[in-house]
């Protein structure tokens, strides 16, 4: 089957202010460099875009914003909500403001059973038109989407693509087994994104992405090639920053990361607060131990 989105899609952060406002120029600055750097879509206002802190009129200056700068590439809102009507709503308007899709999770907070989280998935596909990436994340979020649940989604044509971050990489076999490649699916964990690609998965919802875009699509692309060497060697240097995105503090680490590369601030919304003392120094070493070896890529 073909599938409308493939390749690396940056989960990208939100920028603020010092004040907590939204910076609006320095995101679109952002992501323009991440398209520049082999970006094959963009994700905003994700759980590393710091959704749970914006308005829903806010997720949709971000995403009119994204799209300004975005060219030709696919750009997807997160519809993240604590209701089935408040994300009816969302995807309603993402449509209106002219996304080319949403990521969307199961209803926030409330933890759903399967008919439930089945419904809630139904309602919004049918608010929008819009092609709906399946956001399945049951080690944040407490709503486990299976195979077996898959295939019942499977006839609804809205449904294009999964993001699968269970964190077993057994459950991508087990998809394909139970509804072939019905689904583009992606990996959503950055330290299993290559196992994932040689599992047969089409791309990666990228989080270490937003400080290293060209390292990541140089994994998936020499991945795709079947240069599976030159793919582990970057993506075992790789490996102690992707750790990173793999945190209750993600937001902050690769805030951090961002602003060591020179592309971001430690600019959070409350009650997230930008790291201090020992974590930071963990985290900054992280950093400035990749940064000190980083590879030279080869020809892609």
């Amino acid at each position: 089957m073909a599938h409308r989105w493939t390749g690396v899609f940056p989960a990208v952060t939100t920028k603020f202010n010092a004040d907590e406002s939204l910076d609006l120029a320095a995101t679109t600055r952002h992501i323009r460099w991440q398209i520049e750097c082999g970006a094959d879509g963009i994700i905003v206002c994700g759980s590393l875009g710091e959704a749970s802190t914006l308005t829903a009129e806010e997720k949709i200056t971000i995403l009119k914003a994204a799209k300004e700068v975005a060219g030709d590439k696919p750009v997807l809102l997160t519809v993240a909500e604590d209701s089935t009507r408040a994300a009816c709503a969302l995807a309603q308007a993402a449509h209106a403001a002219g996304a080319d899709g949403i990521m969307l999770l199961p209803a926030m907070r409330y933890v759903s059973d399967e008919r439930e989280t089945l419904n809630h998935y139904q309602r919004v596909a049918d608010a929008s038109p819009l092609p709906i990436m399946i956001y399945n994340n049951p080690v944040a979020y407490g709503v486990n989407i299976t195979p077996a649940m898959y295939a019942q989604m499977a006839d609804e044509p809205k449904y294009v693509a999964i993001k699968e971050s269970s964190g077993d990489i057994r459950t991508l076999t087990n998809i394909i087994n139970a509804v072939g490649d019905r689904f583009a699916i992606f990996s959503g964990v950055d330290d299993l994104a290559l196992e994932s690609l040689m599992m047969g998965a089409d791309g990666w919802v990228a989080g270490l992405v937003v400080a290293f875009p060209k390292e990541t699509v140089a994994i998936y692309r020499l991945a795709r090639a079947g240069r599976w060497d030159e793919a582990r060697r970057i993506y075992r240097w790789f490996a102690p920053l992707l750790h990173l995105d793999v945190s209750m503090k993600l937001v902050q680490n690769l805030k951090l990361a961002e602003t060591m590369v020179g592309m971001g601030t430690e600019h959070v919304r409350a009650p997230r607060m930008p790291l201090t003392g020992t974590e930071r120094e963990r985290v900054q070493a992280v950093i400035e131990a990749g940064l000190a070896s980083r590879p030279v890529l080869p020809a892609l």
